[in-house]
């Protein structure tokens, strides 16, 4: 059953399965690794902060709290980076983990972009013209 708008958005259902995935993987990180806080801690907030984004009135408000767990996601992300460098996960845990944050990664740009008046450029390729 659905009683919040935010609930509905796949970004959000995402972030979930990444805090959901996280809780299996704690257990395998001393507690006493200030890693291990700050992921828990970046993890939760991707959702938090979709939810109370997307409950906001304003373009603007919106999109600071999309930037705010689009920021949380790129946290977690090194935060995995760092517990491979330091041997408490493995490759493809790691992969795993990353290839949700990717996602919601891309998610968060197009709601931010599409929820956004800001301005953006298409991608294009730049060339240095040798005239």
């Amino acid at each position: 059953m659905v009683y919040f708008d935010h609930e509905k958005l796949n970004v959000y259902q995402l972030s979930l399965k990444f805090v959901a995935w996280l809780e299996n993987i704690l257990p395998k990180i001393d507690k006493t690794l200030s890693v291990r806080n700050q992921i828990e801690r970046s993890s939760t907030s991707i959702p938090l902060n979709i939810a109370e984004g997307n409950g906001k009135f304003t373009v603007n408000d919106r999109c600071k709290f999309f930037d705010i767990a689009r920021g949380s996601a790129l946290e977690s992300a090194s935060c995995l980076d760092v517990l491979f460098i330091k041997k408490k996960l493995s490759e493809e845990e790691i992969d795993y983990g990353k290839s949700i944050l990717k996602d919601i990664v891309s998610m968060l740009i197009g709601l931010i972009k599409s929820n956004s008046d800001r301005l953006h450029e298409p991608e294009t390729e730049y060339k240095i013209n040798k005239e």
